[in-house]
């Protein structure tokens, strides 16, 4: 009579169940038959069996409830069933079209979407993997015959446990991986099959006859979709239920991660796009970094800059400010100067604060960072990239200090009356006597230096004038991609000794020439900046907007991603809330010290 014993239950649980364990959450879309939402038991048998806490979801197309749901869940199983009505792809339905579930396909689209959008590892059988594929905008066949005059038994009519066919895998994919293996048996029975996965999927197995039977994520992101029925395989079905387990534990830990540390993104030009009326508070697809995308990617804080373009040889400011306006208008006098280009614009940041205060803060000092973590805020510091701004009148630091502004960049592609670019023509061999004023004059008023963009001998002269450590935004290493603007090992070495920080940063040109950059790259080059300085002088500045993001972090919603990379590379908790801000709050707190005592 054990078995009905509730109090032995509930001892062997309590003598068996460690403080503090938790097994990820798998959330997984179930059927509709009219009156009852149910599932196939053997995908909660086989999750329980990997290693997971199986969770059913309702088809219900609630956007409250998908979003709530998401929040809840480390991994999602996209279940299988009935076909996808052609509708959703703007194709009449064919005659061999099979039987639709009106009730699964908006709920189940979007659940893919918004589980993509927020990095929720996804695993995608039969009628999922076309789910994920239309949701993530490719195509999808409504039968065989569109594909193959002659396919092989995808047959409905099999056993569940029937290995109908084999399908070769790509080596080196995630489905190849998780198998260990290149070929394998498999039990496909189906008649709509994905023909074109879209820009955010990649084929990675196909059946004899050419029939795709398994897609995964072309951004290194955890998902995967397969044509066949893993579900039904028992042990020989387990490798991919194994896979989507250790991901999901993989993001549960980057999740629970961010909720304790203060994760910033040290430079962002996103004001950029003001002038073409971009809504923050939207997931507004004109930028990368808005109020849902950092929710999505679970990050706290921007640095915000106003960019101010340098003008050419000839040139004037307002000219080169319509050239960046590309044919937008803007409210703008015809002759701005550029420090009421950059008063605009802050003040334009100051509104959308104050429109989403319940959700956003404007940010000066490292505790006003902490405290809008504290009241689950957003934060937005400002920044000025192109001293430019200061107009060569020192008094203009004064100005900018009172609005709050962090840092300034000396100066962008192309010497300026304060120092040489390492774009320029080496105006003055470095930082210009005005120069060395206007880095005395921030050190005074605790406006940090960043040297982003700027040349070697600027550099080095920026470093021997401040009194206060030195900041580069966003820079890379020389070493693993030989562009000017990057940073030798010696200035990097040299930055370290000071006190400073460099911030690995996402523009594809400064992490590698000879192919597409990846957040693999990104990842490759802070760790090089670590082994040169030393974990305590780096972090991450995206430059997102400015035309930085990779795949795999592409814009805000991605940058959990970087912190999943982070794990996989066992980094300590520790070491991680120092790349994601630690480092830099220390930078930003001793310079606004200083400041201070000079005070």
């Amino acid at each position: 009579m054990d078995r009905f014993n509730l109090e032995k239950h509930l001892s062997n649980i309590y003598s068996s169940f460690p403080e503090g364990s938790r097994r990820p959450v798998i959330g997984i879309t179930t059927n509709h038959n009219g009156i009852d939402d149910t599932v196939r038991d053997c995908y909660r048998r086989q999750v329980v069996k990997a290693g997971g806490t199986p969770l059913l979801i309702p088809p219900v197309a609630d956007k409250e409830v998908i979003i709530s749901t998401l929040d809840r869940i480390d991994g999602l199983i996209l279940s299988g069933g009935a076909d996808i009505n052609p509708l959703w792809t703007g194709e009449e339905p064919s005659p061999k079209l099979g039987h639709i579930n009106a009730a699964r396909d908006l709920p189940e689209l979007l659940m893919a979407r918004l589980a993509f959008n927020r990095q929720v590892p996804t695993l995608a059988i039969c009628r999922g993997i076309q789910t994920l594929t239309i949701a993530l905008g490719g195509k999808v066949a409504q039968d065989l015959g569109e594909v193959t005059v002659q396919p092989l038994r995808h047959s409905q009519d099999a056993d569940f446990q029937e290995l109908t066919h084999t399908v070769r895998l790509e080596s080196g994919s995630m489905v190849a991986q998780a198998y260990g293996a290149e070929r394998i048996a498999v039990n496909s029975f189906h008649h709509q099959c994905v023909t074109h996965p879209g820009e955010h999927l990649r084929i990675t197995a196909t059946a004899p006859d050419g029939v795709v039977e398994a897609v995964e994520s072309t951004e290194h992101k955890s998902i995967i979709g397969v044509q066949w029925h893993p579900e039904w395989l028992g042990d020989d079905g387990q490798p991919l239920f194994r896979w989507l387990v250790e991901r999901s534990e993989e993001f549960s830990r980057a999740k629970l991660l961010h909720s304790q540390i203060l994760t910033i993104d040290t430079h962002v030009d996103t004001p950029m796009f003001f002038h073409q009326g971009i809504h923050f508070e939207q997931r507004d697809p004109r930028i990368l970094v808005d109020l849902h995308k950092m929710t999505e990617g679970r990050q706290d804080a921007v640095f915000m800059v106003c960019y101010l373009p340098q003008p050419r040889e000839g040139e004037e400011f307002c000219q080169r400010v319509k050239v960046m306006q590309d044919g937008h208008n803007i409210a703008l006098e015809k002759r701005i100067s550029p420090r009421q280009y950059a008063d605009f614009v802050f003040s334009k940041i100051e509104a959308i604060a104050a429109e989403n205060s319940s959700y956003l803060s404007l940010a000066r000092t490292p505790d006003d960072l902490l405290q809008a973590k504290r009241e689950g805020k957003k934060s937005i510091v400002l920044g000025i990239e192109n001293g430019l701004a200061l107009e060569g009148d020192i008094s203009n630091l004064n100005h900018f200090a009172q609005r709050g502004i962090a840092y300034i960049t000396l100066c962008h592609n192309g010497d300026n009356d304060i120092c040489d670019s390492a774009k320029g023509n080496a105006t003055h061999g470095g930082v210009s006597k005005l120069g060395e004023q206007v880095i005395r004059r921030m050190n005074s008023l605790g406006i940090m230096v960043d040297l982003s963009h700027a040349a070697e001998s600027s550099f080095y002269d920026a470093l021997e004038i401040s009194s206060t450590p030195i900041v580069c935004s966003h820079s890379n290493s020389r070493e693993l991609c030989d562009h000017p603007r990057n940073l030798t090992d010696q200035q990097m070495r040299r930055l370290a000794q000071k006190g400073g920080v460099a911030h690995t940063t996402l523009y594809p040109g400064f992490l590698r020439t000879d192919s597409e950059a990846t957040i693999l790259d990104a990842v490759a080059h802070l760790e090089h900046a670590i082994n040169v300085m030393g974990i305590d002088h780096v972090g991450i500045g995206t430059d997102f907007d400015g035309d930085g993001g990779v795949p795999g972090m592409a814009c805000a919603s991605e940058v959990i991603n970087f912190t999943i990379q982070l794990l996989r590379r066992r980094y300590s908790p520790q070491d991680i809330e120092k790349i994601w801000g630690g480092n830099w709050l220390r930078v930003m707190r001793e310079v606004q010290a200083a400041s201070m005592g000079e005070r």
